[in-house]
């Protein structure tokens, strides 16, 4: 994945950032959507700040594309996430294989991926320890400490659940202690301080990180990878205009590289394009959760 260029200091004059009443808890009924106004959201993969601050040059492009006022609604909580597009409090928002899979069972089969970005059809999560912790396969983990992601998290829970389970590994039976982040980069810092032995975060944010230097890779090491899985997409209620949803899939196809407004808003998305999807390909993610006896 690319990586993101430095945060544009020009400000959207449309482009307003809501907290909303939902966000802290008060989730209300459940709305159309309003008239040339798009309410776009996203599960927080990572802090909601720097979440918001890559949706920026999106944002941009999104309302010049469809002649429509963006409003970027800060997703603080994965359950919260679903829960605005099920309740169709945002039109528009990035879900996690698990989380699309979650929103589907509380809609009724009511929620439509459209777009992924090219690296989340073949997306993977990975298993980090310190060098010293003696750790060098999963059956080691056996009697120590373990961060998770957020618990609804599919690249940081999930997935990473189902690699244990598939080594006859029962992760609150076998392990001496799980704990949950709120992000990613929170079970990165974890493991590098000592805090866990080990932890489970998504491969492109590791890779990210270590890429950065905000990791020391002779410190803290990958010991496992899970297979290949898809996983992040951006999402819309089936109530939605058929118009809109597919103009909202055009734009994001359109994007490329090589046109400099384009390259900037695939950089802050670390995406190199995107790409068609369908509710189909997450069927394994599904079939996981029911197996983890995550999906109820």
């Amino acid at each position: 994945m690319s990586s993101p260029h430095r945060p544009t200091r020009r400000a959207l004059p449309t482009l307003v950032l809501l907290v909303v009443a939902f966000l802290v808890g008060v989730v209300g009924e459940p709305r159309a959507q309003t008239p040339g106004l798009l309410r776009v959201s996203a599960i927080p993969g990572e802090s909601p700040t720097e979440v918001a601050r890559r949706f920026v040059p999106l944002g941009r492009y999104l309302e010049k594309e469809l002649e429509m006022k963006v409003e970027w609604v800060p997703g603080t909580d994965y359950d919260l996430v679903v829960d605005a597009i099920v309740n169709r409090q945002v039109d528009l928002a990035v879900l996690g294989g698990f989380a699309l899979v979650r929103a589907n069972q509380r809609s009724g089969g009511k929620i439509i991926p459209l777009v992924q970005r090219e690296g989340d059809s073949n997306y993977r999560s990975v298993f980090i320890t310190r060098v010293d912790s003696g750790i060098r396969r999963l059956e080691d983990l056996k009697g120590r400490t373990l961060s998770f992601g957020p618990a609804t998290s599919t690249s940081g829970h999930l997935m990473p659940r189902a690699a244990l389970l598939a080594a006859r590994i029962d992760p609150d039976a076998s392990l001496k202690h799980i704990v949950f982040s709120s992000a990613h980069d929170g079970t990165v810092a974890a493991v590098a301080s000592g805090k866990v032995d080990a932890g489970a975060v998504n491969f492109y944010l590791w890779e990210r990180l270590v890429a950065e230097k905000k990791v020391d890779s002779s410190v803290v090491k990958v010991f496992f990878t899970t297979p290949p899985y898809y996983d992040a997409n951006w999402s819309v209620h089936a109530d939605m205009p058929v118009a809109t949803r597919e103009a909202i899939k055009a734009a994001f196809l359109k994007l490329n590289a090589a046109i400099p407004e384009h390259r900037e808003v695939l950089d802050h998305q670390r995406a190199t394009k995107y790409v068609p999807t369908r509710i189909e390909n997450y069927n394994g993610i599904k079939a996981a959760a029911e197996s983890a006896g995550l999906l109820k």
